[in-house]
């Protein structure tokens, strides 16, 4: 009988699901998940789970005092829901959940380790280890750092949001567990800057991840690789054999559905004879790099800023439906 290609994939690749959405997690039973401000945001709107978001923001309002402002308590709150999202998923999954700090402090070291103190120790108070959880932080040279600091304290990281070269080589040394490279996003600044359109392997996103994929393995680094942000199962099937995918569930749907062979395209093995060369990145070639690098450059940028913008939405969200928690609570005692 012929097997689908999520039933191969799996078979050379962790296969990891890219969603806040708690029922889409239990359908397709990943290994490990994702979630980013996006993702939740959606899934915090969603209602099926309002429930989480209420015990959550009545909480936070609980941890501050009643007379605390509907924007301080979605503020606080917001962080604790992507903890709440990540406590539900690891319920239903063998392996990790990724919560991400908050992007607004993408560029400050200090501000980005106390956002991830702050997530694990949620996770540990709720009787999570930090084992099960990795922070996502976005890959700046500040967040670089702090992730190098993180890890020294046995707090693992993926670093989120990375477009080259430049950025995965400093990840490696500075000994981060996981980088993401962005395959889909990555193929939407070639197709916007050239007009042209991209398939297989010549497909920008999958020639970045091949990259980065066969220098780790030739040098040895122990951060693994985990290809994320697809626009279509092409780019999957031709990194087949990636350490890691996270993939959205319309696109894990298509590949359970799909029944074709699946070669395997990336191998560890292949790449320990590659003839590559190794980089030496400094604070200095970090920054020079990116600012060469237009779209890691531009890419990076939108990125934050698209992540920066989820949170505040979210925090609006919350600070409405903390306001209308509030009034049916008071209808509730001026009923009695």
């Amino acid at each position: 009988m012929a097997k689908t290609l999520l039933e191969q994939l799996r078979q050379m690749t962790t296969v990891v699901s890219d969603t806040g959405d708690i029922e889409a997690v239990e359908r397709f039973q990943p290994q490990d998940a994702t979630t980013n401000p996006s993702l939740i945001t959606t899934a915090a709107q969603m209602p099926q789970y309002s429930q989480i978001v209420d015990d959550v923001l009545l909480q936070a309002k609980k941890e501050l005092g009643n007379n605390a402002p509907d924007q301080q308590v979605a503020t606080l709150a917001f962080e604790r829901l992507a903890v709440a999202f990540g406590q539900k998923i690891l319920k239903i999954i063998k392996g990790r959940v990724s919560t991400e700090v908050d992007a607004r402090v993408s560029y400050d070291t200090e501000a980005t380790m106390q956002k991830a103190h702050s997530i694990i120790e949620q996770y540990e108070k709720a009787g999570v280890s930090r084992e099960r959880v990795l922070i996502k932080i976005a890959s700046t040279w500040p967040g670089i750092k702090a992730a190098e600091k993180l890890e020294k304290e046995g707090i693992h990281c993926n670093l989120t949001l990375l477009f080259g070269i430049h950025q995965a080589v400093a990840c490696a040394e500075a000994g981060v567990t996981l980088v993401s490279p962005f395959v889909g996003r990555i193929l939407d600044w070639y197709k916007k800057n050239t007009g042209k359109d991209y398939q297989g392997a010549d497909d920008p996103g999958v020639q970045s991840v091949t990259r980065i994929y066969n220098y780790f393995k030739k040098f040895g680094y122990k951060t693994v690789v985990m290809g994320a942000s697809f626009r279509n199962i092409g780019e999957i099937e031709e990194l087949a054999g990636c350490d890691l995918l996270t993939i959205s569930p319309n696109l894990l749907e298509e590949l359970q559905r799909t029944e074709a062979e699946l070669p395997r395209k990336l191998d560890p093995e292949k790449a320990r004879t590659m003839d590559i060369e190794k980089m030496t990145i400094d604070e200095a070639t970090f920054e020079k790099m990116h600012k060469e690098d237009k779209m890691a450059s531009d890419k990076l940028t939108e990125g934050i800023k698209g992540f920066s913008d989820a949170l505040v939405s979210l925090e609006k969200l919350l600070a409405d439906r903390l306001a209308k928690l509030g009034a049916s609570q008071r209808e509730t005692v001026g009923a009695r």
